[in-house]
């Protein structure tokens, strides 16, 4: 075994990142690494790499212990790593970036000849016939990547991990990068390989890890493993008769059309997609993460403009080629990462939930401080906001409260259509029937959501209809009786779904 991995941990401040974790690598094998967010992916790999010090386990390298003490000590002992962000410099040449730190010397100067001839040296296994002499930020991101992993390779020699090298790769990108793992891998390199595409996992890999909550769930070989088995160990979740749709829907099958966005999409994202939006409609958007469906949001918001089609209400097209012109439209946007992208910590209570409302107004025109503690004062209790008080700074409050309190900020901007990714990932439970009540409460007032979560029954509950996604694409709409846990799990699950 090249390298083997035994109950590794990794403790953080109230949270057990990583339990007791166990993994094993074969020479010549690619080897995914699965899980959802707080799965452990990521904090398992800085552990192995030396950026974490793991508080327990062992990791043993061609059968002699290792403790990596930082990167650099690691890519010495052999290991190396290539992210969806390459870690290289855009604004050096290839040659440059491919012997940063070990450049040939003549004199006790750069010998740039030998270092380009190094270079081209280096690239010549891969199948790249590329002008070193240029810079690395001139190509692609597909030659970017194979150019960082040339370097990780030729800096460490035994083990390659690779985090999401796709991510941003469209299909003839994947295959270029494929055929340079599979060449490393007839090598005999061992290859760690990070992605949510399954399709891309079922393509390349030998075998798969699956992490669920800090805690390896299963190894198992790809040959013998379904894309629903891999599924069920990733959520957590098998498929179980008896968990069914509300019939939300059933009692109001006509609603008058409020949106509709045609063929929306951007390269590299999203592939295109058509949704219709009703008044007062739930749509639930599923799927594993990584699947697109918080890029859907923002391509709806703005925060992403589309590259093609057009979003348009019954007066005709929309402008959504920003934030600033989705909440000129009527559209909030309640963001998955409320911490950094939804509330400003330092700020009170009070004047998070206003913040909105005075960006609107321009800060040449502040909001009066009555009509402040108003609002505030209004939405801490139709919210049941627990705080001392309404000046209290945010980020003293809990992740419920302070979930509570970025809702409270779009509500009182009155929108027409809210957008919801995953509003209640990491609150309490009381928190979390509150916000489920509260949508409900919205929608039947007329008010339209989208609602992204990775809890199934979550949408089951809440949704008039469910958007399936897979592999950055809408491959499913379902909708009635059809929404229920085992049907979403089959859309993910199954390359025949229909949309």
């Amino acid at each position: 075994m090249l390298l083997t991995i035994r109950s590794l941990s990794k403790t953080f401040p109230g949270t057990r990142a990583l339990d007791a974790v166990d993994l094993d690598l074969r020479a010549g094998e690619v080897h995914a690494l699965l899980g959802e967010n707080g799965a452990g992916k990521s904090t398992l790999i800085k552990c192995l790499t030396g950026a974490y010090r793991r508080d327990a386990g062992t990791v043993t390298l061609d059968g002699a212990r290792i403790d990596p003490a930082s990167t650099r000590e690691a890519q010495i002992l052999g290991i190396g790593t290539v992210y969806q962000e390459v870690n290289l410099l855009a604004n050096l040449t290839v040659a440059q970036n491919l012997m940063f730190g070990r450049e040939p010397r003549r004199w006790g100067l750069i010998d740039s000849r030998a270092m380009r001839a190094e270079a081209r040296a280096l690239l010549a296994p891969y199948g790249l016939q590329i002008d070193v002499d240029r810079d690395l930020g001139s190509y692609s991101v597909a030659i970017r990547q194979i150019i960082a992993i040339a370097r990780a390779v030729a800096l460490s020699g035994k083990v390659l991990i690779l985090d999401e090298p796709t991510a941003s790769l469209d299909a003839a990108e994947v295959r270029m990068v494929f055929d340079v793992v599979r060449g490393l891998r007839a090598r005999g390199l061992g290859i760690v390989f990070v992605s949510h595409f399954l399709d891309q996992v079922f393509d390349l890999c030998d075998r798969v890890t699956v992490l669920r909550n800090g805690r390896k769930v299963v190894t198992a070989h790809i040959a013998g493993l379904d894309r629903m088995q891999l599924i069920e160990h990733m959520l957590g979740r098998a498929l179980e008769a008896g968990i069914h749709h509300d019939a939300r829907a059933d009692t109001s099958p006509q609603r008058p059309g409020l949106l509709r966005f045609d063929g929306i999409g951007r390269r590299g994202v999203l592939e295109p997609f058509d949704l219709a939006i009703g008044q007062g409609e739930v749509v639930g958007l599923a799927g594993l993460l990584g699947s697109g469906r918080t890029e859907t949001a923002e391509l709806m918001f703005g925060i992403r403009p589309s590259q093609s089609g057009r979003a348009s209400d019954a007066a005709g097209p929309l402008d959504l080629s920003s934030p600033r012109a989705a909440i000129a439209a009527g559209f909030g946007f309640a963001p998955e990462d409320r911490k950094t992208e939804g509330i400003v910590g330092e700020l009170s209570l009070r004047e998070n939930i206003v913040l909105g409302l005075q960006a609107r107004r321009g800060w040449a025109r502040p909001l009066p401080r009555a009509e402040q503690n108003r609002l505030a004062d209004d939405y801490i209790a139709r919210l049941d906001i627990r705080t001392s008080g309404r000046d209290k700074p945010i980020g003293e409050l809990s992740g419920g409260n302070q979930q509570k309190a970025v809702l409270a900020r779009w509500l009182a901007m009155n929108p027409r259509f809210l957008i919801l990714d995953e509003p209640t990932r990491g609150i309490d439970v009381g928190a979390h029937a509150e916000i489920l009540r509260l949508i409900d409460k919205l929608t039947r007032s007329g008010m339209s959501v989208l609602l992204i979560s990775s809890e199934i029954d979550e949408l089951v509950a809440a949704s008039d209809r469910v958007i399936v996604l897979r592999d950055r694409r809408h491959v499913a709409a379902l909708e009635g009786p059809r929404v229920t846990g085992d049907e979403i799990m089959r859309a993910i699950a199954l390359d025949g779904a229909a949309a």
